[in-house]
């Protein structure tokens, strides 16, 4: 026990630094459980959804947040005391609509660019809650019937109906977690080059900047989101239209550059009317008369210019 003594006695200091060190592993611990009750509730949140949409599909009993909204066909049946009962096209029809209002927010982050850069994780079929959404998405579209006048059976019916439900309830989630992330996914570096293609973005489809710019600007978004998010053929072609909204049919043509293209030539004026020729003088008939004196001496010697006053005749 005596050499520990001494090392204590020596080295009492440490117990400063070493309190230091175990405040900071147990805050750092305090954390992680904070954050992994958090994610708990999230997944038992969205559980809960999903059960009280199932439930909701099959009719049974469920909480006032999960009932379906009261329309004025159901209102008007439960004060008349009739059962508010629906055709099997009545709720093909209904679900049809769901399903299409699913798909719609769906398609708002698949074409719209901007929304893949502000939350690229519902475009990144590696993330878990995305990748389970596109499950569910396959599931529904493939129970989908033709129309709504197919035929189904009662458990036909129901399968589409709970796939649905799982379908709408799974995309919540997903959005939800991918506005939570946004891009915390990325290095410091990538989300520099994501900032720089927002505002090139900017500029690419604002109709006040010139074709060279737009053209300039969007050419630089591609070089940007190149390794970092990967965009759709569609959501290319969308944004394409979006910015030869407003150029002429030279910048507009695919493979012409706007910077490098020859000016478009204005179209040939009419050539200048000639002017009007006057006639031709007519040749005098009045007989030539004799030189009117005085006039210049030639082959006389004198000196040239000189004038000769003839002599009076007598």
């Amino acid at each position: 026990m005596q050499p520990i003594f001494e090392f204590i006695g020596n080295y009492w200091w440490l117990a400063f630094p070493l309190m230091g060190v175990v405040g900071w592993v147990g805050s750092a611990w305090e954390r992680g459980a904070r954050l992994r009750h958090k994610r708990r509730l999230e997944v038992m949140h969205a559980k809960a959804e999903l059960k009280s949409a199932q439930a909701a599909a099959r009719g049974k009993a469920v909480a006032a947040a999960s009932l379906p909204t009261i329309t004025a066909a159901t209102a008007t049946a439960a004060v008349s005391g009739a059962p508010a009962r629906e055709t099997q096209a009545t709720q093909l029809e209904r679900l049809f609509a769901e399903h299409d209002a699913v798909t719609t927010r769906w398609l708002e982050y698949e074409l719209d660019v901007a929304k893949i850069i502000a939350f690229p994780a519902m475009s990144d079929g590696r993330q878990p809650l995305t990748a389970a959404f596109l499950r569910a998405k396959r599931v529904a579209d493939g129970l989908r019937p033709a129309s709504a006048k197919a035929k189904l059976t009662k458990d036909q019916l129901t399968e589409y109906r709970n796939a649905v439900a799982d379908f709408e309830v799974a995309f919540d989630v997903a959005e939800r977690d991918a506005r939570r992330i946004r891009d915390s996914g990325f290095s410091e570096v990538e989300r520099k080059r994501l900032d720089t293609a927002k505002k090139l973005l900017t500029v690419a489809v604002d109709e006040a900047a010139t074709p060279a710019e737009r053209q300039l600007a969007y050419r630089r978004v591609r070089e940007e989101l190149d390794g970092l998010i990967s965009i759709s053929d569609e959501a290319i072609e969308v944004l394409e239209n979006k910015v030869m909204l407003e150029l002429g049919p030279t910048a507009a043509t695919p493979g012409v550059d706007a910077a490098t293209a020859p000016p478009v030539q204005a179209p040939a004026s009419p050539p200048a009317p000639e002017p009007e020729r006057l006639p031709a003088p007519r040749p005098s008939t009045t007989p030539p008369t004799a030189a009117q004196w005085p006039v210049p001496s030639r082959g006389n010697g004198d000196a040239p210019g000189r004038v000769i006053h003839p002599k009076p005749q007598r």
